[in-house]
């Protein structure tokens, strides 16, 4: 019995590796298969039964088990909204919006203001992303579309459904996993076999933390929507019943001109002095000659 005690230990670590192989590819199945060990059949059962937990709580088992699982099954779905309002102060109606948010015990994840110019007319704009409930989204938008005029507005939602199902299920083998990892860490016997199981462990519990956190993530986006909301102010308006135009016409002209003069001068210039040059060298030497 002591020299059948090992190699039982080996065997049981080795169900709960295969297992957590399992969780990984969910299409493959393993059956059980009948040992010749007389100790501890029953741990190895619990251990193989593993298995069939991982075939049975996988996705593809919930979507083979017909209509009326998949009526039952609550989508998760992910909502994101973007809506561009015209408001006559921009400042003022980011602030509404921030209070919109608090009132539906929501949060703003972001905001900005700044100033915007057109010609030379300056106005206010900005942007403001909230957090809110999902199951007040469509309230909250109505609340923000009131604050002035919508110009633009768009709503997108993301279908998580299977990809939640499938991080559950994975999440829940997992943990059975390191279950039945603890029990038979209880039962190792040598300093090699602690090792063994315990680097089995941390395999385990490593990806049980990975995927915790994704399923935190992934409640925090459906639970919440997002939304953002881009605000401007209305361009300002003037007339100058032409003068200011004229005006403007009348200094491009002048500036035109005095460039065209300048232009003229520089290209003259050097033709007037090297004329002036040869005129004076051929005057002195018609001088010369009559002499």
């Amino acid at each position: 019995m002591k020299r059948t005690y090992p190699l039982l230990f080996i065997f049981l670590l080795t169900c709960v590796i295969a297992a957590g192989c399992l969780s990984s590819d969910t299409n493959t199945q393993y059956a059980p298969q009948e040992e010749s060990f007389s100790f501890g059949n029953d741990m190895a059962k619990m251990a193989l039964d593993d298995e069939w937990d991982v075939a049975r709580d996988s996705p593809s088992s919930v979507a083979d088990s017909g209509e009326s699982s998949g009526s039952s099954i609550t989508r998760k779905v992910i909502t994101t909204s973007d809506v561009s309002l015209e408001v006559n102060d921009a400042q003022e109606a980011i602030d509404s919006i921030a209070a919109i948010a608090f009132e539906y015990d929501g949060y703003v994840s972001s905001s900005s203001v700044y100033d915007t110019y057109y010609g030379d007319g300056e106005s206010m704009a900005g942007y403001v992303t909230i957090r809110i409930p999902a199951a007040d989204h469509d309230i909250v938008i109505n609340d923000i579309e009131a604050l002035g005029k919508v110009t633009s507005k768009s709503t997108s939602g993301v279908d998580v459904t299977e990809e939640y199902i499938d991080v559950e299920a994975r999440l829940s083998n997992l943990e059975k996993q390191e279950q039945r990892l603890q029990e038979i860490l209880e039962m190792a016997t040598t300093v090699e076999e602690v090792l063994e199981v315990e680097k089995e462990l941390g395999r385990v519990r490593g990806e049980i933390e990975s995927l915790t956190g994704r399923l935190n993530y992934l409640n925090d986006r459906i639970d919440f929507s997002t939304i953002t909301v881009s605000v401007s102010e209305p361009r300002n308006i003037t007339h100058s019943w032409g003068l200011r135009d004229a005006l403007s016409d009348s200094v491009r002209g002048f500036i035109g001109s005095v460039n065209g003069i300048i232009v003229f001068i520089g290209v003259a210039l050097p033709i007037v002095i090297f004329l002036t040059v040869v005129g004076s060298v051929v005057i002195f030497v018609k001088r010369r000659v009559w002499r």
